[in-house]
């Protein structure tokens, strides 16, 4: 007869009477200690021997306590995206939840994938965060802000292009991406241009904002701008190379760096010379695009605020309630390359 497989051992939680027991102090020195509490005056030796204990005995702080201990938690909320990110949004997110953590926030990326925009509020809410940073798809409404709100976050914000009624914003406006790349293109002369729609889902939220920015700059100095819908297939990208001169293009904004690179390959595959007859550039300053022959051309997008965006949501959480705030993140520089 086989043997049932031996069952864990179930262990105690350790709670921070074990921490106190174990250092030779309070509870409620414990507290202080592990919360970060500066207003008490506990010696450096003191806070590394409850340290070293609540290290010993694996505790943590239990941050639900805590919360309903302060009226309020230190959770941010970080919706994830469903569109494709870009390494610009990467490199955001990335030092924004570093920033973050070291200003004793706790933060939590939360999936949003098939939640309508109140939906998807109603369940940010569930948790309470004291903030929510949404960067768009799905966007908040008027609606969801004032159910977060009522839920106790301190500061709504939203990340993206446009501002939402009611909710701080971080704009990152995508105009002034496409306006930039025209601007470099009407620099080196070049008075009919093309400006890529990417076909992927997702990405009209940056796509259309660019070819406006694009338009606008192009219609001030008496220039032509076509839309160029494309898919990042290479079938597609050749497709479109096998009709360009019919379209009478001699400069292309591709959108950003992936696609002016698969665009590019597939015009030289057709014979058009880049940039002798198209000059050619993207966005977002890849380094692989350096490494093409032709070197491609690009826009490097950086943000800037006069606060970082870590400090403005702590801010904004110790101060509720005040009006709105827009604060615009995108800058965006012409980098000259051989392919325009």
């Amino acid at each position: 007869m086989s043997q049932l497989p031996e069952q864990p051992t179930m262990t105690s939680v350790p709670t921070s009477a074990d921490v106190a027991r174990l250092a030779g102090v309070s509870r409620a020195t414990v507290s202080y200690v592990l919360n970060n509490n500066a207003t008490v005056r506990i010696s450096e030796q003191t806070r590394r021997r409850v340290r070293e204990a609540a290290s010993d005995l694996g505790y943590v702080p239990h941050a639900a306590a805590r919360s309903l201990r302060a009226g309020h938690s230190r959770m941010v909320l970080l919706p994830t995206w469903h569109i494709p990110a870009g390494p610009l949004h990467q490199r955001f997110f990335h030092a924004l939840q570093s920033d973050l953590r070291r200003l004793d926030y706790t933060v939590v990326q939360y999936g949003s994938g098939g939640l309508d925009a109140d939906e998807a509020a109603r369940a940010w809410a569930e948790l309470r965060p004291v903030a929510v940073v949404s960067p768009g798809g799905p966007a908040l409404t008027p609606y969801g802000i004032d159910v977060l709100t009522r839920s106790g976050a301190k500061a709504v914000i939203t990340l993206g292009p446009q501002p939402v009624d009611g909710a701080h914003a971080l704009v990152m406006d995508q105009r002034v991406v496409g306006s930039c790349a025209v601007a470099h293109l009407l620099a080196r002369g070049r008075r009919r241009i093309g400006v890529v729609l990417p076909q992927e889902p997702g990405l009209a939220l940056f796509g259309e904002p660019r070819l406006v920015g694009a338009r606008r700059t192009a219609e001030a100095a008496g220039a032509h701008v076509q839309p160029l819908p494309l898919r990042y297939e290479e079938e597609s990208a050749a497709q479109l190379a096998s009709r360009w001169r019919t379209l009478g293009l001699d400069a292309v904004f591709a959108y950003n760096d992936e696609y002016a690179m698969l665009l590019m390959r597939a015009l030289q595959d057709a014979g058009i010379p880049v940039p002798g007859e198209t000059a050619v550039i993207g966005a977002d300053d890849l380094m692989l695009g350096r490494l093409l022959r032709p070197r491609l051309s690009s826009v490097r997008m950086e943000l800037a605020a006069g606060q970082a965006p870590a400090e403005l949501i702590d801010r904004l959480v110790r101060h509720p309630g005040g009006t709105p705030e827009r604060h615009d993140l995108l800058r965006a520089t012409a980098v000259p390359r051989e392919s325009s």
